[in-house]
């Protein structure tokens, strides 16, 4: 037999609580009300499955998401008193019932009406009242109300409803005369004439019935009012893209310009419109809207000589080469080339407190961090760099196979090493920092990275979600040092992986594996200052491997699967197109049932794709917003030219 409580629970937590409900009471209030006790015979087994079900008389139970999120518009507090139009099968009242003092719901459909009345009674409830009659005229002997919440779509907000809001008071109500394009509205009374109206999303509902309303004969019953498939929807919601060189491009993103970190995704490491197109939104956002910080999904010692090199700053002369490590046409390539070379014209024009830097997060390039922290202590302090040296003494024999280290830290004697690192990063980070001090946070961020290594390649070899974890912690806590290095205005991007960018809650990752990422704690750390934007494609070329270290192919890149999310941008027939969730609730919430994502990282197995590359993700949940490129190509890779003088050549950083 099902178990009621904990599916509730489970409900509240994976449909609601998750898609942005955060009022604690309202929260309460769900867990505390029996669905199954509302819903017609022979469906309690769906109960908490987050859709409407149907209850007779043409019309559905509202999905409790909905339910919930009308109820935190509508700001209850426990000795309000609220008005209910379309009681419907009695739950949202049950609902609203547990928030404030007492409450008021009318139903024009006489059943419906009765049969609510005797479930709320047999639950208990003893603070509602039931009324037969015509909603679009309110309840106006027991006015005014605290809050009036409407169950049905209007083509307008009725004025009698209006009428009958106390002052202060809020009525939350779906507007419009088409299903697919309503919107919710919150319209709160603020003096006895005057209104202030919020747009809350997009929403669909059964038409309002009643003398202020539409007419019996022309309303459509519940089941007829579905909408359409899905792929006709996305083409309806998505914004066609401009051509990627076209500023327009850019453009099309200064929606999230006030955004205090903005993280753009790939669904490989591969594509060239995918480093394309973040160069035209990364350009735009420094540009227009004061951001500083380029952070990408790098090793820091490789990023901070092109971070050098974009800032003008003198090269350290004893820098390792960069970009050297599998899987090198990740960032060694025509696309990353020339935004850097943008990167340092534009950095030409501006003040030094404007000027942008590039940084990296990742965490695998142990001996190039040791190299920046010894270089760094020779210069400004050769006592603490012997130490140093002294300290990393046990991770030398490793630094260029650090996971050989993994097996070698299984021996008690090695650990040793873990204190010793940690206890030179605590070092370096009690020095005081002058402001510009870029070589200080250089060495700071490399001895982070060290301390980071040393246990990531420790505990990969018991396999699990720590390792990813750490990793993802990892560069979540560098780039959140990087933000509060640039003080409390600072802005930036973050180039990396959907795996790691779309919020981990909200996939398999989250909710069968406990792995977090990068975008959950952004979400978490900075909440709606943060923006996710996933990119996607159907097919085209790709550049990868088959195995880790293996030689780069470019392969093709098999169309997408029949029950996929991509499959669904692919069928909505439009080559290009952005699809930004906060601008089409309805929409979002369709797409939030999880279904198959394709990820491609640095490896790519065409023959076994559906296991290997797909993962089940509630897209418009794990993404703000969705960028679709329908055929794609592999990007262009580098080659490093050697310069026998021992030179700094022209063409550096790259040297092509």
């Amino acid at each position: 037999m099902l178990d009621f409580e904990h599916a509730r629970h489970r409900m509240v937590e994976a449909h609601i609580a998750r898609r942005g409900v955060h009022d604690k009471r309202v929260l309460d209030a769900l867990r505390r009300v029996a669905r199954e006790q509302f819903v017609d015979e022979g469906f309690e087994e769906f109960a908490y499955e987050d859709s409407p079900l149907p209850i007779g008389s043409g019309q559905t139970i509202s999905q409790p998401f909905i339910v919930a999120k009308m109820a935190e518009m509508a700001e209850i507090e426990a000795t309000d008193r609220v008005l209910e139009i379309g009681t419907g099968s009695g739950y949202a009242a049950a609902v609203l019932a547990e928030l404030a003092e007492h409450v008021f719901t009318v139903e024009r459909h006489r059943s419906l009406a009765q049969q609510a009345e005797r479930r709320l009674n047999a639950a208990g409830y003893r603070n509602i009242e039931v009324r037969v009659g015509d909603g679009t005229k309110g309840w106006r002997e027991k006015a005014p109300f605290d809050a009036i919440v409407v169950a049905a779509a209007g083509n307008s907000i009725p004025l009698g409803l209006q009428e009958q809001l106390e002052i202060g008071g809020r009525l939350i109500i779906p507007v419009g005369d088409d299903p697919y394009s309503q919107r919710l509205v919150r319209l709160t009374r603020i003096a006895a004439n005057r209104f202030e109206e919020e747009d809350l999303g997009g929403v669909m509902f059964v038409p309002l019935i009643g003398e202020h309303g539409g007419h019996e004969e022309n309303a459509p019953s519940a089941r007829e009012v579905r909408p359409p498939p899905l792929p006709r929807q996305i083409a309806r919601a998505a914004e066609d893209l401009p051509a990627i060189d076209d500023p327009a491009f850019g453009a099309m993103f200064d929606r999230f310009g006030s955004r205090r970190v903005v993280l753009l995704g790939e669904a490989s490491h591969g594509t060239s419109e995918f480093y394309r197109a973040r160069a035209a939104v990364t350009r735009r956002l420094l540009q227009r809207h004061g951001f500083t910080i380029v952070a990408v999904e790098a090793d820091w010692p490789d990023a901070a000589q092109i971070n050098r090199y974009v800032r003008a700053e003198e090269r350290q002369s004893e820098a390792q080469p960069f970009f050297q490590r599998f899987p090198t046409w990740m960032w060694r390539n025509s696309e990353v080339s020339e935004f850097i070379g943008w990167l340092r014209e534009y950095n030409q024009d501006v003040p030094d407190h404007a000027k942008a830097g590039f940084y990296g997060l990742d965490l695998y390039n142990m001996s190039g961090s040791i190299a920046t922290v010894l270089a760094y202590l020779d210069k400004v302090d050769p006592e603490a760099a012997a130490v140093a040296r002294e300290r990393y003494g046990c991770l030398m024999p490793w630094q260029n196979e650090p996971s050989t280290y993994g097996r070698a830290a299984l021996r008690p004697g090695y650990r040793t090493c873990e204190e010793a690192v940690v206890r030179q990063c605590m070092d370096l980070f009690e020095r005081s920092m002058a402001e510009g001090d870029g070589a200080l946070l250089d060495a700071k961020q490399s001895a982070r990275l060290v301390a980071s290594a040393e246990r990531y390649y420790r505990v990969m070899y018991y396999g699990g979600a720590e390792t990813w974890n750490l990793r993802d912690r990892h560069m979540f806590e560098t780039l959140d040092q990087l933000l509060e290095a640039h003080g409390p205005d600072s802005k930036a991007v973050v180039w990396a992986h959907n795996s790691h960018i779309g919020d981990a809650r909200h996939t398999d990752m989250g909710t069968v594996r406990d792995e977090l990422n990068i975008g959950q704690l952004c979400r978490e750390r900075f909440g709606a200052r943060t923006a996710l934007i996933g990119f996607g494609t159907d097919t085209g070329t790709v550049a990868c491997a088959s195995d880790w270290d293996g030689e780069m192919e470019v392969k093709d890149v098999n169309p997408s699967l029949p029950n996929s999310f991509e499959r669904l941008c692919h069928d909505s027939g439009k080559p290009s197109f952005l699809l930004d969730f906060g601008r089409h609730g309805r929409l979002g919430d369709d797409l939030a049932t999880p279904r198959p994502e394709r990820y491609i990282g640095v490896i790519y197995r065409p023959e076994t794709e559906r296991f290997s590359h797909y993962m089940d993700s509630s897209v418009s949940r794990q993404f703000d917003a969705f960028v679709w490129f329908d055929r794609t190509s592999a990007v262009t890779p580098l080659t490093m030219s050697a310069d026998s003088t021992g030179k700094v050549p022209d063409t550096f950083p790259f040297g092509i």
